[in-house]
């Protein structure tokens, strides 16, 4: 039989499967014996059942009713006592944390009744009205799904009836009355009374958890972060302690280390006299850890000495969430933080030197996207800015863009190509979208634990929270500071490092981390300020991860590029050779016409013509990259364009042609067009990425393959010469048949040798194969016999496999997609592992039994790709190739699968 519900004291942090990230963790600080409340979790079965059945499953019922006896039985109280009220809380728990669900819901089980018997048992009418005020908030946003601004609504009317600012302010009288309100638009807005019956309170929230799992903004978290639709969330309900007793009450959240930064020390937000979610909230600006040390040295101790604990046990950075209810400190939550890129590998390398982590742990605690987030440029510090304000750095980075003030506007601003920056009073999880669409978030209110905060770090966007000195007017779409106004569309800049705010643009400079890939550790470190400490440690941290993947990794990682520039630069920043040189990309620009020349020639005169023309500048392209290269392998695509890209427009021609023809024009130009526009006419194809390109282009115009390989023989023969010793490989592009190779590397192994002789210089040049359609893959064995080595264009594998043009689609229904799941990213983006990728596992497992030494490597986008990485580690390819911005992206995953598999030969 299932068993659906665990108490606290059964679970422990390994169960994050079963028990969400929250309910284990919780299960693990009260296996340390740490102050937790009581409590029980609802596992995720629970709600993958309620999913499939759209009811929570008949045990459930059962099995929450003998939780809540336990519960009970523990504090001495009972659900719905008027006299002496068990209340607790229902908050969401899925095993990744996740913004967009079902926020806490608080004081559940207080009803008319149990209100009076929590003044009593507290002391303070005051406070059991405003916890019913709150429940009756919470449920009726989060449960009932009513429209928060009418209880916010609501609460500032009463707030102005009084002539007061905050909620604070408010007297029990008031707070009965906001009662009372806040019944009203519950009736109003459902139709029916508040729920009085504690029980029911309790299954109407769990059900609520449940069904936020599926909510829009839930599904975009996901869609973002790649978190699969099948988990399911588990429910926490947990017995309620009270921050907001007075002033020796409060909550708060704070971190071990800085999550911002990483630097060390404990870090966090304390608001006296609060419930939970006031923190979260941003709603109110918070006190720090120091503050609530003078406030209450005895439970500022104890929290320290939990944080220690708990970093310890976790060995990392922890995220923690406590209430203290009149002097005694409760733990109400604990998980592995999250944190900014720099904070990412600082930490992991600070965990090192402490002797908590082994330099394997740290290089799993990293990632290539946050490696790739401190590549961005940052503000240039000596150029001329206009400072508005600052707030607290939140989350590094530098944004700049058009001020915006509610997240439809960030949705609708960034699709139509702009740069928004999301500016609020504080955000929800309402405006998850908008911060996703924002290249920045800034608030006027909130700490470094908000919820734009968090948010924020966990998306790695550029974050300024707490900028006090901002009156932001949502309705206005405007913010002032001082006598300045800044008007929604108008331009400003947000520094999530330093927390300043600037009206315009601020120009940019590259990264430290990028000056280090560039010139190396001492050279960087020798242009930062001797007091920059924290820049220094975080650029030795990479330097100090990234070697170690580059020692542990077994795939090589390489470069696509096509000129001596992109080359030297991807040598610089680590590539181990050149994957993919693309020679089509050679002929653009001023050379276009020559190939035009070859393609339209209308006899071998002029088609020798145009190759004569074209040998001396290939030869001198392929020179100059395998002298950058030299002593690494350079992986030459013989050309393969789509023909189009190299013909002129047929639209455009044809009516030059006919307007001619109408005026009577005639001439020497007039008789070229219309030469041209039969020949275009003629090689016209409906789909020009499956017609006439690769290999069938090189077996059908005679001559251009020739041409192409004899410039590769001669500069690999001018180099080795010259002293070098250069590598060339010769790659056949969009090959389907066995046969097609044959005919190629025939050609090719005549004109090596030809040029061989030539020259007196004894060339070895592999031949390979471009694999990029299923037929080669599914061939692969007797495509092997003939292929020297094999390279995966996962571009076009992608294309044909799933049977769209990239071009087309991506335009046209990938949103749509992508909202209704068929994907949960771009196939181009991130591979398709069961499609695409089965392709790739049989081509390699049956061209290696064919060919025992048969190199394997990918040169498609997916090369850069964090998570396509680690396939091909696991499919046991040789190596990636990719951009060469994307090298030392590519270098560190490389190392994290060697890593994530216990390293070695994955074949």
């Amino acid at each position: 039989m299932v068993k659906y519900v665990f108490d606290f004291s059964e679970g422990n942090r390994d169960l994050k499967d079963l028990l969400g990230g929250k309910g284990a963790n919780l299960a693990e600080m009260t296996r340390l014996g740490l102050p937790v409340p009581p409590g029980f979790t609802i596992t995720t079965e629970a709600c993958r059942a309620f999913m499939a059945d759209g009811a929570a499953p008949p045990e459930l019922r059962v099995e929450v009713t003998m939780a809540v006896r336990r519960l009970e039985d523990a504090m001495g109280r009972h659900l719905g006592d008027p006299d002496d009220p068990l209340l607790v809380s229902v908050r969401s728990g899925a095993k990744f944390s996740m913004p967009g669900m079902m926020e806490t819901v608080l004081n559940v089980g207080l009803n008319d009744r149990s209100v009076h018997g929590l003044a009593a048992y507290a002391g303070d009418e005051r406070f059991a009205w405003d916890s019913y005020r709150r429940l009756i908030q919470m449920f009726g946003k989060t449960v009932l799904d009513i429209d928060g601004d009418l209880f916010a609504g609501a609460l500032d009317a009463r707030k102005a009836a009084r002539g007061v600012a905050a909620d604070t302010a408010l007297d029990a009288d008031d707070l009965r009355h906001l009662v009372e309100d806040y019944k009203g638009i519950v009736l109003d807005r459902t139709g029916r009374e508040f729920p009085q019956e504690p029980r029911e309170q309790l299954d109407m929230a769990i059900e609520a958890v449940f069904g936020s799992w599926n909510t829009e903004r839930a599904r975009l978290y996901r869609r973002r972060e790649r978190i699969s639709d099948d988990l399911g969330t588990a429910v926490n309900v947990v017995a309620m302690v009270f921050g907001n007793l007075g002033e020796d009450s409060g909550t708060g959240v704070c971190f071990t280390r800085d999550p911002a930064t990483g630097r060390t020390g404990s870090y966090g937000d304390y608001l006296p006299n609060a419930q939970g979610e006031d923190v979260v909230a941003g709603i109110r600006n918070t006190l720090s850890l120091a503050d609530l040390e003078r406030l209450d040295p005895a439970s500022s101790r104890e929290l320290r000495q939990v944080m220690r604990r708990l970093e310890s046990h976790y060995r990392d950075l922890c995220d923690i969430e406590f209430t203290i209810e009149r002097g005694k400190l409760w733990m109400l939550q604990t998980r592995v933080g999250k944190r900014t890129a720099a904070a990412a590998f600082r930490i992991a390398k600070q965990l090192v030197d402490e002797h908590l982590i082994t330099m394997d742990e740290a290089l799993e605690r990293v990632t290539g996207a946050q490696l790739s987030k401190l590549m961005f440029p940052q503000f240039d510090m000596e150029a001329a800015r206009n400072l508005l304000a600052t707030g607290m750095a939140a989350s590094p980075g530098a944004a700049v863009g058009a001020a915006v003030f509610s997240s439809a506007r960030a949705i609708e601003w960034a699709a139509g190509g702009g740069t928004p920056i999301l500016v609020r009073r504080e955000t929800n999880p309402d405006d998850l979208g908008g911060m996703i669409a924002s290249v920045g978030v800034l608030t006027s209110r909130g700490g470094k634990t908000s919820h734009a905060a968090v948010v924020a770090r966990g998306m790695g966007t550029t974050c300024v929270v707490g900028a006090e000195a901002l009156d932001v007017d949502v309705e206005a779409r405007s913010f002032a500071v001082g006598g300045t106004v800044v008007h929604e569309g108008d331009i400003i800049a947000i520094d999530g490092s330093t927390g300043e705010i600037f009206l315009g643009e601020v120009p940019v400079v590259p990264s430290p981390v990028v000056r280090y890939l560039e010139e190396g550790l001492d050279a960087a470190l020798a242009h930062l300020a001797p007091e920059d400490e924290e820049t220094r440690e975080l650029v030795s941290a990479v330097d100090a991860i990234l070697s170690h993947a580059d020692t542990a990794r077994r795939l090589g990682v390489q470069a696509n590029a096509d000129t001596a520039e992109d080359a030297a630069r991807a040598r610089m920043w680590g590539a181990q050779g050149i994957g993919l040189c693309r020679t089509e990309h050679q002929f653009l620009g001023e050379r276009r016409v020559l190939i035009e020349h070859l393609i339209l020639a209308a006899d071998d005169a002029a088609r020798q013509e145009a190759l004569d023309a074209l040998l001396p500048l290939q030869r001198q392209d392929f020179t100059e990259l395998l002298e950058v290269m030299d002593g690494l392998p350079v992986t030459i695509r013989l050309i393969d364009p789509p023909l189009h890209e190299f013909l002129p427009d047929l639209t455009e021609l044809a009516v030059r042609v006919a307007l001619a023809k109408e005026r009577g024009e005639t001439g020497d130009e007039v008789e070229r067009d219309q030469v041209l526009l039969a020949a275009v006419n003629r090689m016209h194809e409906a789909n020009p990425m499956l017609g006439l390109r690769g290999v069938r282009l090189g077996i059908v115009i005679p001559g251009l393959f020739a041409l192409q390989i004899r410039a590769i023989a001669e500069a690999q023969a001018a180099r080795t010469t010259a002293g070098g010793t250069p590598h060339a490989e010769i790659m056949i592009p969009l090959a389907a048949s066995i046969m097609e190779l044959h005919l190629v590397r025939d050609e090719a192994e005549r004109i090596i040798a030809e040029v061989s002789a030539e020259t007196g210089v004894e060339l070895h040049i592999p031949v390979g194969a471009m694999i990029e359609l299923p037929r080669a893959a599914l061939t692969a064995d007797r495509m092997a016999s003939v292929a020297e080595f094999f390279s995966f264009g996962t571009n076009d594998l992608t294309q044909t496999t799933w049977g769209f043009s990239r071009d087309d689609v991506e335009g046209a229904f990938f949103h749509d997609y992508t909202e209704k799941g068929v994907f949960s990213v771009s196939p181009f983006e991130s591979l398709d592992r069961q499609g695409v990728g089965r392709l790739v596992r049989i081509a390699a497992e049956e061209g290696r039994a064919t060919r025992p030494d048969l190199r394997l490597g990918v040169c498609g986008e997916h090369g850069g790709d964090p998570q396509s990485i680690h396939f091909f580690h696991e499919a046991g390819l040789d190596y990636v190739s990719c951009s060469p911005f994307r090298i030392p992206v590519a270098r560190l995953e490389a190392g994290r699968a060697a890593v994530a598999t216990g390293g070695g030969d994955t074949r």
